[in-house]
C-alpha cells in the first residue's frame, strides 16, 4: 500500500514539477520569440524554478495530509499503538506465573 501511494505522490510531483533543463529550455524559447530579453532570463528562470519548489512544497503537504486521514479512517494500529502493547505484553511477562 505504501508503495502504490508512495508512487501516486512521485507522479503527482512529477507532473508538477518540471526539471531545471526544461525550464531552461522554455526560458530560452521565450527569449527566441521575444517574448521576454534576454537580460530577463535569468531572473525569470529563478522565479519559475521557486514557483515550482514552492508548488511541490505545498502539494507535498496537502498529500502528507489526505494520506494521514485515509490511514486514520482505515483505523490501523499506529506505531504507537503497537509500542503501549509491547510494553504492556513485557511488564505481563515480568509478573511472576501462577501455578
Amino acid at each position: 500500500m505504501k508503495n502504490i501511494m508512495g508512487k501516486g505522490i512521485a507522479l503527482g510531483l512529477g507532473l508538477v514539477v518540471k526539471s531545471k533543463e526544461q525550464m531552461e529550455a522554455l526560458v530560452d524559447e521565450l527569449v527566441k520569440k521575444g517574448e521576454i530579453k534576454k537580460e530577463e532570463s535569468n531572473e525569470v528562470l529563478n522565479e519559475l524554478l521557486q514557483k515550482g519548489e514552492e508548488t511541490k512544497s505545498e502539494l507535498d503537504q496537502m498529500i502528507k495530509e489526505r494520506m494521514n486521514i485515509m490511514l486514520n479512517e482505515l483505523n490501523l494500529a499506529t506505531k504507537e499503538d503497537i509500542q503501549r502493547i509491547e510494553r504492556r505484553l513485557d511488564a505481563l511477562e515480568q509478573q511472576p506465573k501462577l501455578e
